[in-house]
């Protein structure tokens, strides 16, 4: 028989017991139609790409079919007519994958991605212009006024009488 991947997206504000209950169904559906169900897997709830019938993410459930044409297009349809699916993939494939498909392998945290880049791999970009940090720090700026710290604590002064004024 031949072989092949489903994966449906049903939608985000059904519980993943009834995301359960779905596959169960589909699973007999295949299985009453001459095929087996050979693996599924639930994605979990993942963002869409973009909005599909006003939902931003989706419960994402991946079937593994070794089922007759027949069957598989018996599945679609139902799959078509479920208002709980939203969106459903069949793909035929040459041989089904032993062991967890991609989405469920560890993905390892930030660290498997390596160095990203920061400055130290920036080359000779430097800054805007061409200017050196250091002939911009201090030669171009005007002198602050040592002052500028008294007008603060006049005002702050000013604010002391006139709410001891309104008592």
């Amino acid at each position: 028989m031949p072989l092949y991947e489903n994966v449906f997206i049903a939608r985000q504000d059904v519980s993943s017991q009834q995301v359960d209950t779905m596959t169960e169904e589909f699973t007999k559906l295949v299985s009453d139609n001459g095929g087996e169900v050979a693996k599924t897997e639930y994605w979990g709830v993942r963002g869409l790409t973009y909005r599909i019938k006003k939902n931003r993410k989706g419960h994402y459930v991946l079937m593994n079919l070794d089922a007759p044409s027949d069957a598989v297009q018996e599945l679609e349809r139902n799959m078509r007519i479920h208002e709980d699916v939203i969106r459903y993939m069949t793909v035929r494939v040459d041989e089904l994958e032993e062991g967890p498909s991609a989405m469920m392998q560890s993905r390892g945290g930030r660290g498997d991605r390596g160095d990203r880049g920061g400055r130290s791999d920036r080359g000779d970009r430097g800054d805007r212009g061409g200017r050196d940090r250091e002939a911009r720090s201090g030669e171009d700026r005007p002198a602050q006024n040592a002052d500028s710290g008294a007008g603060s604590g006049e005002a702050a002064a000013k604010t002391e009488t006139t709410e001891s004024g309104e008592d």
